[in-house]
C-alpha cells in the first residue's frame, strides 16, 4: 500500500550530489546533505528495513516488559527496577525517550489498576513527562509509582525514575485516567 503524499509547494531534483532526493526549491542541496549526513550518523537510511521478527503485534512491548521487573506492588503504589539495556538506548547512550513513555504508560496502568475496580474501564487521557536528566546505558532505574487521586471518574497517577547508583531523578510522569464503567446489558 502506498503512502499518501502532500505536496503544498512545488517541487524540484536536486542538481549535486543528492539528485536521488527531492527538495522544496526554497532549501538549499547543502542543507538537505548535512541533513542526510545526520541522519546516515544515527543510524537511519533508505536501505534499512524493519526485519521480519521485528514486524510483528506487540513487539516493542515485549522489549519494554523485559527491561522491568517488579519490586513491590500495593495498593496504590509499584516498584519496579529498570536496566536500561542498549535496545533501549539512543543515540547519545542513554535510555531513549520513547522507552521512558512507555514504560511510563505501562506502569501507571497497573498502578491505576491496584485501586480501580476490574469490572471498570480505564483510558489514558493525559500523561506529562519531564526528561531531567539521561540514565546511561546498563543503569539500574528505580521506577516508584503511587495514585496520587482516585474517584469515580478519573485516577491520578505520578512516577518518579531515579538512577538507582546515584539517587539522581531522572525522570518523572504524570497520568490521568478516565474511569469508565462497563455498560451491563
Amino acid at each position: 500500500m502506498e503512502k499518501p503524499t502532500a505536496t503544498p509547494r512545488p517541487k524540484t531534483e536536486a542538481t549535486s550530489s543528492n539528485a536521488s532526493k527531492t527538495i522544496i526549491n526554497d532549501i538549499s542541496a547543502e542543507y538537505v546533505s548535512a541533513i542526510s549526513a545526520f541522519f546516515q550518523k544515527v543510524g537511519v537510511s533508505h536501505s534499512n528495513s524493519i526485519p521480519d521478527f521485528c514486524n510483528t503485534k506487540y513487539f516493542y512491548s515485549h522489549l519494554i516488559r523485559d527491561a522491568i521487573k517488579p519490586d513491590q506492588v500495593l495498593r496504590g503504589r509499584i516498584t519496579c527496577h529498570l536496566t536500561v539495556t542498549p535496545i533501549l538506548a539512543n543515540f547519545y547512550a542513554s535510555l531513549h525517550g520513547g522507552a521512558v513513555a512507555a514504560i511510563a504508560e505501562m506502569v501507571s496502568i497497573a498502578c491505576a489498576r491496584t485501586v480501580v475496580a476490574e469490572d471498570n474501564g480505564i483510558f489514558l487521557g493525559d500523561m506529562s513527562i519531564s526528561y531531567l536528566s539521561a540514565a546511561p546505558i546498563h543503569a539500574e532505574v528505580m521506577v516508584d509509582c503511587s495514585v496520587l487521586r482516585s474517584g469515580r471518574n478519573l485516577t491520578v497517577v505520578a512516577m518518579e525514575f531515579k538512577v538507582k547508583k546515584t539517587g539522581q531523578l531522572a525522570y518523572t510522569a504524570h497520568a490521568t485516567f478516565y474511569n469508565m464503567p462497563i455498560a451491563k446489558l
